[in-house]
């Protein structure tokens, strides 16, 4: 699929074709809520599909855990949101409501698989399908205690994907099709619609005066912002005048203050924490370079924000950021030991940084929230014509 003018089109077509097929309530099961404190690229991905079918006219209930400040029910851009259960006690209470009605009546099902699943192969006997969007492998280390961590590997790679195989599965990267193939699913089934970017995000303003570095995420384990200021520490010695701005909030946030203040960067490496939307804005435009470290994803969406601003990055070459960035031509994806080293490099040698720039608005145009949100909306009516038709 490709954007262009007839996608909204297609998307009204497609919702219609739902709707007459008898299909109007749709429940979508996620971890998280966008408005959660801890929300990323995934809560980002969801919301662009709902709020384009409530638009349409489906009732989506969107089912999640519990976050800090926010009611048990709520409405957001059309659908509606309810927060219940812990991190961990969310999946089972989900699947018990579901069984007991307590959500309501569906009549088609979206499970958002983000680390652990809601194994709605076994209990959901209505059109469904599934969200996924990347391996969490290594990450496992990271979010889980210990011993816990080996079992969340086996969980994931081994004993789910025997349930999930024969469904159909979306996801927003050829990466993460390949690595879902990899587990035994089967290629028919698997289909990559890639995210896209906020319409908001668009090159303005004016260049920093200083070479200027900007990181944006979760300040957990897995995005490793400790590369990032290694990663400057080491350009700084070929660009005196370098400055970073960290942009996120999370659970490390601390761990990494002390770290910048027992190098004594204090005085160029900030962190912002959380900011709106506008300023964000603003970061993007005003950096010189996006930087990641992460050692997982499955897309890299402050790489497409930032590309979208002007921006290009330089980033771990891992499989979700080589479906985002198109290396040499809208970033640069390098080992984590060479971080330093190239974004030293590039803000040393502007001609190659122009053309990097160049590419990287190139490559943000070429993606949609409209054409990821019609991919999933094709699934979802697809698994909708092939249920009916084997009910006869």
């Amino acid at each position: 699929m490709t954007a262009d003018r007839s996608t909204p089109e297609l998307l009204d077509e497609h919702v219609a074709d739902i709707l007459d097929r008898g299909v109007r309530r749709v429940h979508v099961l996620a971890w998280r809520d966008l408005d959660d404190l801890d929300a990323g690229g995934s809560e980002v991905h969801a919301d662009e599909f709902m709020r384009r079918w409530a638009e349409r006219g489906l009732d989506v209930t969107h089912r999640t855990s519990a976050a800090v400040g926010l009611p048990d029910v709520g409405e957001r851009n059309g659908y509606r949101v309810i927060r219940r259960g812990s991190r961990y006690s969310v999946f089972p209470r989900t699947i018990l409501s579901e069984w007991s009605g307590r959500m309501g009546p569906y009549d088609a099902l979206v499970e958002i698989w983000n680390g652990v699943p809601w194994f709605s192969p076994l209990w959901c006997r209505r059109p469904r399908i599934t969200v996924f969007h990347h391996v969490h492998g290594p990450m496992w280390d990271q979010v889980m205690p210990g011993p816990l961590a080996p079992a969340g590997r086996y969980l994931e790679s081994r004993l789910a994907p025997r349930f999930y195989r024969r469904g159909l599965t979306v996801t927003p990267s050829d990466a993460t099709r390949d690595e879902l193939i990899e587990l035994g699913f089967r290629p028919d089934r698997v289909l990559a619609y890639p995210n896209g970017v906020d319409t908001r995000f668009t090159p303005g303003g004016t260049k920093a005066p200083a070479p200027t570095v900007l990181a944006v995420g979760r300040l957990a384990p897995v995005k490793r912002f400790d590369r990032v200021i290694d990663a400057a520490l080491v350009a700084r010695r070929q660009v005196p005048d370098l400055q970073v701005d960290i942009v996120g909030g999370g659970p490390l946030a601390d761990e990494l203050r002390d770290r910048i203040d027992a190098a004594g960067a204090g005085g160029w490496i900030r962190l912002l924490g959380r900011v709106e939307h506008a300023e964000l804005v603003e970061l993007y435009r005003r950096a010189w370079l996006v930087v990641s470290g992460s050692i997982a994803e499955g897309w890299g969406l402050s790489l497409t924000e930032g590309a979208a601003c002007g921006t290009p990055c330089v980033a771990t070459d891992i499989r979700g950021h080589r479906s985002s960035v198109h290396h040499g031509t809208s970033g640069m994806l390098v080992a984590p030991e060479d971080l330093g080293a190239t974004i030293g490099g590039l803000l040393g040698d502007p001609e190659r940084l122009a053309d990097l720039r160049r590419g990287a608005v190139r490559r943000a145009q070429s993606l949609s929230w409209d054409v990821s949100a019609l991919g999933v909306t094709a699934a979802l009516r697809q698994e909708i014509i092939a249920t009916q038709r084997r009910r006869g």
